[in-house]
This record gives structure tokens, C-alpha cells and sequence, in this order.
């Protein structure tokens, strides 16, 4: 069960993502995501500590990007943060425990990962949700790039932590 329940996480990561993004012009996909979550909180070994990490790294998230914005990174069309970010957050909780676990160790493993891939998601999701970049999409990915090789590896030990 392992193996296919790490590749049904990434397929669901990947999932959760456009529905969230794409949520942001037809908010009716939201939907898909709490019955999504629900189930996969009821499949983990450990209902409890994963339903806790969940709370905990969308918390966090959405505090780093009510920041963001707050500084201007970014301008969302709802203040301060759109309901299919915070559910976005939630989404990419679920994987720091499953099939992004590996992100955590070592720390520069997951500060690759970060310093790219967020920057890159958070480019292709402003595009996709007519998110406004006030500062360019080169500053913007510039700027992101040391909060997510910091933010990543972080966000994995903290859904770790019991």
C-alpha cells in the first residue's frame, strides 16, 4: 500500500493544485478539495497527527502568504488572503508527510526543491488566478526563491513534529 499511496498523494498534489488555482475563477472546484482531504485523512495510520500537521502547515502557509501580500509581493482581488490559496495551502500540507517527506532531509535537498518549484508555482498560479505581481514576475520569482529554500525543508519538519 505504500508505494501506491505515495504515487495517489503526488497525482492528488498535483490534482489539488489546479483545482485550487483554477478555483480562483470558478469557485465551485473548491469543492472537490474538503470530501478529498476527508478521505485522506481517514486513510493515514495516524488520523490524529495528520489532521494536526494539516492544521499546522496551512496555518503557517497562509501567515507566509498574508505577508507576502501585506509587503506587496502580490495583490490578491480578496484581502488578505482568497479562500483557494488558504485551501492550496492545505492541499500541499497533505504531501509533506507522504510523498514530499523527502524534502526535509537534508535540508539543502528540500531548499533546492523550494528555491525552484515555489517560485515556479507561485509564477504559473498568479498567471492561471489573475493574481496581480506588482514587482514583475523575475523580481517576484527572485524574491521567492530564498523564502521557499527556507520555507520547504521547514514546512516538511513541521508537519513532522509531534
Amino acid at each position: 500500500m505504500r508505494r501506491g499511496w505515495l504515487i495517489a498523494n503526488v497525482l492528488w498534489l498535483q490534482a489539488g493544485w489546479w483545482l485550487c488555482v483554477l478555483g480562483a475563477r470558478w469557485p465551485g472546484l473548491l469543492l472537490v478539495v474538503p470530501p478529498v482531504m476527508a478521505v485522506h485523512v481517514y486513510l493515514c495510520r495516524d488520523r490524529p497527527g495528520e489532521a494536526w500537521a494539516l492544521l499546522r502547515v496551512t496555518l503557517a502557509g497562509c501567515l507566509v502568504d498574508s505577508l507576502l501580500g501585506a509587503i506587496g509581493l502580490f495583490t490578491f482581488d480578496s484581502h488578505p488572503l482568497p479562500l483557494w490559496l488558504a485551501m492550496l495551502w492545505l492541499v500541499l500540507a497533505s504531501g509533506l508527510r507522504h510523498s514530499l517527506a523527502w524534502a526535509g532531509q537534508p535540508f539543502s535537498r528540500g531548499a533546492v526543491l523550494g528555491a525552484l518549484g515555489g517560485p515556479l508555482a507561485y509564477l504559473a498560479g498568479a498567471r492561471l488566478a489573475q493574481v496581480d505581481l506588482p514587482l514583475g514576475a523575475v523580481t517576484t520569482a527572485l524574491l521567492l526563491a530564498p523564502i521557499w529554500a527556507l520555507l520547504l525543508p521547514s514546512l516538511v519538519r513541521l508537519a513532522a513534529w509531534r
